[in-house]
């Protein structure tokens, strides 16, 4: 038996039908976001959209005093491979593109284009870069880093699990004619004991830094060789709201310590002393210190923070920075 089939009715018909295309070609969702910081004095603003049913972005960036001066305003139109920064005030394009141009080989390009207009019929000089990036094996990559237009041998860094190794020619030879001279930099980490130890080494600078972590307490020493500058870093946590942190400098004898306090994710209050600037300081967070605006209640982040200078206690300042975001 063949199941009959009713014809869409009247009521049916008058439903709105919301097709790719409707989608694709209604007004998109705009965000403004202003941020006011009292020890500037300026007002930092973000304009932005989703294009194309979310194929693109839109986004203009500006600053501005309380007397209505506008500053550095940007425009960035991001896509999935191709983003293009535009600076208003130095007529200066960067360009920025990613491409997988076959399984395992990604290629990136920089292209810093300077006094570019924008309808591109002047071009007074170009500054940009290439990298390539191929996977060797799993968890091993390769990626070659060159300038535009190439003026030597690239950047070539090789990525394992347990750091990387960068191999780059050496610009600063004395003689012109002498053969360039390659600088090797590195990053190399593993666990030893119950911590991670982590060596780093460029500019024939070594960096040894060792990080013990449990559920309560953190211990960081670090040392950096040939000038023996030694320091080391403490945490304590009391509770799952109450943390202390501390760093103290032997070679020059600073420290400094901060007390953290929170409530809930919306609410923080840090207290602090730095030696080095001989000031203690206070501040409240009222929403995630660490998070957008988005995300915080009524989509608005404040910090307020009293500043105390030892030498001069009447010279104590109260600074606050409120960060608030409109959905249009």
């Amino acid at each position: 038996m063949v199941e009959s089939v009713s014809p869409p009715s009247a009521a049916d018909s008058l439903q709105p039908q919301t097709s790719a295309s409707h989608r694709f070609l209604q007004r998109p969702p705009i965000r403004f976001t202003t941020e006011f910081d009292s020890d500037t004095s300026l007002f930092f603003n973000k304009l932005s959209c989703k294009l194309f049913d979310n194929l693109a972005k839109f986004k203009l960036c500006f600053q501005n005093n309380n007397k209505g001066h506008v500053s550095n305003p940007q425009l960035t139109f991001t896509t999935k491979h191709l983003t293009c920064q535009y600076d208003l005030e130095e007529h200066n394009a960067l360009l920025n593109s990613s491409l997988e141009i076959a399984p395992g080989l990604q290629l990136t390009a920089v292209h810093d284009v300077k006094r570019l207009l924008m309808l591109c019929t002047l071009i007074q000089a170009q500054v940009g870069q290439m990298t390539m990036v191929a996977d060797l094996a799993p968890s091993y990559t390769l990626q070659l880093t060159s300038p535009l237009p190439s003026a030597g041998l690239p950047k070539a860094t090789l990525r394992f699990p347990y750091g990387e190794v960068s191999l780059e020619e050496n610009e600063d030879h004395e003689e012109e004619d002498a053969a360039p001279k390659l600088a090797v930099s590195g990053i190399f980490k593993g666990q030893v004991l119950n911590g991670i130890c982590n060596a780093q080494y460029g500019d024939d600078n070594l960096n040894l830094r060792y990080s013990y972590k449990d559920e309560e307490t953190t211990f960081i020493p670090s040392i950096s060789l040939p000038s023996n500058a030694l320091s080391f870093s403490f945490k304590r946590r009391f509770s799952p709201s109450d943390k202390l942190s501390y760093l103290y400098n032997f070679d020059t004898n600073y420290w400094s310590a901060v007390y953290k306090h929170t409530v809930g994710k919306e609410y923080k209050v840090k207290a602090g002393y730095d030696s080095e600037v001989r000031l203690g300081w206070a501040s409240l967070w009222v929403g995630d210190e660490d998070g957008k605006a988005k995300t915080a209640p009524m989509k608005m982040k404040v910090q307020m923070m009293l500043q105390v200078p030892q030498d001069d206690v009447k010279s104590s300042a109260l600074m606050f920075r409120v960060k608030k975001r409109w959905d249009i």
